[in-house]
């Protein structure tokens, strides 16, 4: 099944370049022979991309895991210093057609945040299927800093290396989300989720959620190795600035 929807995704993506290679010769008046090489190198690199992509995964994860220790440390002195419970939040997320992984996170939560979610619905800032609040009374002092500052996130470099995330894709859902999901919402499951994304540069939770959808659609869309990047490199100057943070 899994084989048949990559082919398939390859096939759109082939036709795709066939397209807009042919019209391009057409209008350059191109020879044959560099229309055909032309084709056959765009169809390679399209199916070579998956591969590295992953390879810009355990790159950019292995030297952020080893260059951010001390923070990683200091994160976790400070989260155990202010409260009893875990340092590692652990909560299960939907991944890449629906598969379920275990998502990590530093706790920036009370112990019993889960049990006090349902009193605080009503209050709740967000529309659609998720749960957004400004001024959460759950969050603890050390919480809010790393929250701001995206650094909560951080042991998440974990799941992309062991592949149930990618350091860029749209942000991973918990099951109860997506089980409310319209039947066009469901197409953000068709990448692997990621650390950040085009939702994350574009403004975060000041998006209403039908924004996070048309975002996560259009990376999909438009996804490549060189996008990749671009929202790597204004990832930086969004976490410093903390836009859309809380």
């Amino acid at each position: 099944m899994q084989t048949n929807v990559m082919v398939r995704q390859f096939d759109t993506k082939s036709s795709n370049i066939l397209n807009r290679e042919g019209n391009m010769s057409l209008q350059r008046n191109l020879p044959i022979w560099r229309w055909r090489f032309t084709i056959a190198f765009r169809s390679i690199y399209a199916k070579s991309e998956p591969y590295f992509k992953r390879y810009l995964d355990l790159m950019i994860a292995s030297f952020a895991l080893i260059g951010l220790l001390p923070v990683l440390i200091l994160t976790a002195i400070a989260v155990k210093l202010e409260s009893p419970g875990p340092i590692i939040f652990r909560q299960t997320r939907v991944g890449k057609r629906g598969k379920l992984f275990t998502c990590y996170k530093f706790r920036s939560m009370s112990v019993d945040a889960e049990a006090r979610k349902a009193e605080l619905m009503a209050q709740n800032e967000a529309d659609g299927p998720v749960f957004k609040m400004q001024n959460d009374p759950r969050i603890t002092l050390v919480g809010a800093v790393i929250r701001k500052l995206s650094i909560d996130e951080l042991p998440q470099l974990v799941n992309v290396l062991r592949g149930d995330m990618s350091i860029v894709g749209p942000r991973p859902s918990l099951p109860q989300e997506v089980e409310q999901y319209k039947f066009h919402q469901l197409r953000r499951l068709e990448a692997i989720p990621g650390l950040t994304g085009l939702q994350q540069v574009s403004g975060r939770s000041n998006l209403d959620f039908e924004q996070w959808i048309h975002l996560d659609l259009q990376y999909i869309a438009e996804q490549n190795i060189w996008c990749d990047i671009w929202i790597i490199c204004k990832t930086v100057p969004a976490v410093l600035l903390s836009r859309g943070a809380y």
